[in-house]
């Protein structure tokens, strides 16, 4: 099994988590996204309150939410550019998570025999 990216802390790889978490998690809170946006890339907030994220070579351009969590629409927004950048649910770049599938599906078939 992989670890996670030793950059983060347990703060962002919780965020990461939840960022990839299926189905799409609705209590992920905008100043954890921030947060680890600026640990994995560089984040602007612009004079209107937009800020702009940039991780790797994906931008993108976020809106902050009336409340304190983001919406479904961010969160896709979000694991499109994060995994374009090669992170995925607890792992950073260049790390590979097929070993974590291949384990899951060894123990399940191993279960049902």
């Amino acid at each position: 099994m992989t670890s996670p990216p030793e950059h983060l802390n347990n703060h962002h790889r919780d965020t990461l988590r939840e960022l990839f978490r299926h189905p799409a998690g609705h209590n992920i809170e905008w100043h954890s996204v921030v947060s680890l946006l600026d640990a994995v890339g560089t984040v602007t907030t612009h004079h209107d309150g937009k800020v702009t994220a940039t991780v790797g070579a994906q931008s993108v351009v976020l809106t902050p939410p009336k409340g304190k969590d983001i919406d479904t629409r961010t969160v896709t927004d979000l694991r499109g550019m994060l995994a374009a950048a090669g992170y995925s649910a607890g792992e950073g770049p260049g790390q590979d998570s097929r070993s974590i599938c291949r384990i899951l599906f060894i123990a399940s078939r191993a279960a049902t025999l």
